[in-house]
């Protein structure tokens, strides 16, 4: 649904308004992309910067390495814009974390990802969620029969941790419907979809070298 409301808070970095928002906590929404191969870098990795327009970047890295631009995104416009595609910022969801604080996140990658994609920017969506109970709002703004991308760095260190992910999963299965998920981190046997994986660092390094 259209945006119904201007937001006036600069001082707290939304002072962009998503054209779209969805779902009970109005979360900006990230249109739909048609799966592309891409040579994907880690934000703020060197080698990224060369033949820009031939690559991409994904935020699988710590939270304070992208914070500037959540705290200054008109700085990184003109820089976001050379490469071919974006993952959305992948601000970090734990569990145990205080429910309001995941929400922040995932609102935070969402207002990100709206903005640059009103910049000309072609950004993949990252789906995260942790618990049952984070499945009220995690899939809010995310785009329905398209591609999206997904995770499993940190997150099957243990049986727990596992199963969250799994049962996660099935259920961003059962609700976006995701034409394709790019895949980074290892796959699970019981990940079902048409998944593409994505090639980590280390790997792309030896290619450069």
């Amino acid at each position: 649904m259209p945006c119904k409301y201007a937001i006036q808070y600069a001082e707290n970095n939304v002072d962009f308004i998503p054209p779209y928002v969805e779902g009970k906590y109005d979360i900006p929404m990230i249109m739909p992309e048609k799966y592309e191969e891409i040579k994907w870098f880690p934000y703020g990795n060197p080698n990224a910067n060369y033949k820009r327009y031939e690559h991409g970047i994904h935020f699988f890295v710590y939270d304070y390495r992208f914070q500037a631009m959540w705290n200054n995104r008109e700085k990184y416009a003109s820089m976001l814009k050379e490469f071919k595609a974006v993952m959305s910022p992948d601000f970090s969801l734990y569990y145990d974390w205080p429910v309001m604080i995941q929400m922040w996140n995932h609102y935070r990658k969402h207002l990100l990802a709206a903005w640059m994609q009103s910049i000309g920017v072609k950004v993949y969506p990252v789906i995260r969620w942790t618990d049952e109970k984070s499945w009220d709002w995690c899939f809010d703004g995310e785009p329905f029969r398209s591609t999206v991308v997904v995770s499993s760095k940190g997150t099957l260190k243990g049986l727990e941790e596992r199963q969250l992910f799994l049962r996660g999963y099935d259920k961003m299965l059962e609700v976006l419907e995701p034409e394709t998920i790019m895949f980074y981190g290892k796959i699970p046997k019981e990940c079902k979809g048409n998944i593409i994986p994505v090639d980590e660092f280390t790997k792309r390094f030896k290619e450069l070298t």
